[in-house]
């Protein structure tokens, strides 16, 4: 899918995704062992965060949506001020360098076309303090494809696999990687990865 597409899709289904997932869970409790490594009063950015039930809710005060549905941004309005919101692509974040303590990215990621995930991974790192956090799901599986009747819209899926993420993340400068099994919004479970902000292999 084309961004615009992509967009579309997501103000489509962002009401149903939001009344489908349950709110509590195992990768909730995972952002109380981020925040516990992070500085007080830390400033977090949440990449994806669609109506912020999951995410924006437990973290801190400081913290900063960002989503590419417009629909989700409304919907997280309910959990944090509209201030604290941004529409925006998470290839190309529109923030400084160094702006951030933690990032982190539920379910979202693999919702970008894989071939530029490492851009991603970059722009995560850039907007990180120097040993700053990432908390991040990483996906098991290999594939792209587009999913038709998916919280009766459509939704596009694109992973490189588990081995070649975490590769990816190490050459965009994480450090320490480490991962952990939880259940996910939906009722399932999926891996989630920790990493700190170190230097980039490639620039």
């Amino acid at each position: 899918m084309e961004r615009d597409e992509l967009r579309e899709a997501w103000d489509d289904v962002s009401e149903a995704y939001a009344n489908s997932r349950d709110p509590t869970g195992s990768d909730a409790d995972l952002i109380q062992d981020l925040i516990g490594s992070l500085p007080p009063e830390p400033e977090v950015l949440d990449v994806g965060c669609g109506d912020g039930a999951r995410t924006l809710k437990n973290l801190t005060e400081g913290s900063v949506g960002l989503d590419i549905s417009r629909s989700g941004l409304e919907l997280a309005t309910e959990v944090v001020g509209p201030g604290k919101l941004v529409q925006g692509d998470m290839a190309s974040l529109p923030f400084a360098a160094d702006s951030f303590d933690a990032v982190t990215a539920y379910h979202s990621v693999f919702h970008v076309p894989r071939d530029e995930h490492p851009e991603v991974y970059e722009e995560f790192r850039r907007v990180l303090r120097p040993g700053g956090r990432l908390l991040m799901t990483l996906p098991g599986g290999r594939y792209e494809t587009v999913r038709h009747g998916w919280m009766g819209g459509r939704m596009f899926f694109s992973t490189p696999g588990r081995n070649r993420t975490l590769s990816q993340l190490c050459r965009s400068g994480f450090v320490d990687l480490s991962t952990e099994n939880a259940s996910d919004p939906l009722g399932t479970e999926a891996e989630f990865v920790f990493g700190t902000a170190g230097t980039s292999e490639t620039g």
